[in-house]
């Protein structure tokens, strides 16, 4: 059993996304972010970062969403959704997996919470600065996808389009949302028509780009 603290739509979407799609059994603890409960002492002891999701694996709390996954593709090998060490598509697969979590997840932080970074003064750069970073990681992802897809890494959905789409989902209200590159578009269609999609967006009360 596993114990997923969440936030619906937050960092924590593709993991709980992940665990629908394992069928492993998991325990959800949502937390309301702008009640606080994220930064309250006892989530902290948690995740001292004061973020979400923190993953509760063996009784002990895990966090850092790009990790959780790789974690459970690693605990949960019958899956697939990773390549096992030694095959050829190890390399890209942790490339993609730092990429999308060091890259295209850092700049949403930058979109979403700049005066977090720089101050009120610095809020229109750094939300200028953070979309040329989005849409650089996007055009590369796009073109990923027509040369590789139709996912990220070749033929079949892993860890990486769970990771992912719900990056591309994010950008949904941007001025240019990831659909708007042809490839990623067919691509985000493909894995909205995953049953479970449809149980992860009732699960978390979601209906925005269903």
């Amino acid at each position: 059993m596993y114990t997923l603290y969440m936030s619906p739509g937050a960092a924590s979407l593709c993991i709980h996304w992940m665990l629908i799609e394992l069928g492993e059994p998991h325990e959800l603890k949502k937390l309301d972010l702008e009640a606080g409960d994220h930064r309250k002492p006892a989530y902290l002891k948690l995740n001292p970062n004061g973020f979400v999701p923190t993953l509760v694996v063996d009784g002990a709390p895990l966090y850092e969403s790009a990790a959780l996954m790789m974690l459970l593709a690693e605990r949960h090998p019958q899956a697939g959704f990773a390549p096992p060490p030694g095959h050829p598509q190890r390399g890209p697969y942790m490339t993609w997996m730092f990429h999308l979590s060091n890259t295209l997840q850092a700049a949403f932080r930058d979109w979403f919470y700049p005066d977090r970074q720089g101050g009120a003064a610095a809020t229109e750069a750094l939300k200028e600065s953070a979309r040329g970073r989005i849409e650089s990681a996007f055009d590369r992802i796009d073109a990923q996808i027509a040369g590789q897809g139709p996912y990220i890494l070749g033929d079949r959905a892993g860890a990486v389009d769970f990771l992912g789409t719900m990056l591309m989902r994010w950008s949904r209200n941007m001025p240019k949302p990831a659909t708007s590159w042809p490839a990623i578009a067919g691509y985000v269609a493909r894995m909205k028509a995953r049953p479970s999609f449809k149980v992860l967006y009732e699960r978390e009360g979601l209906t925005e780009w269903a």
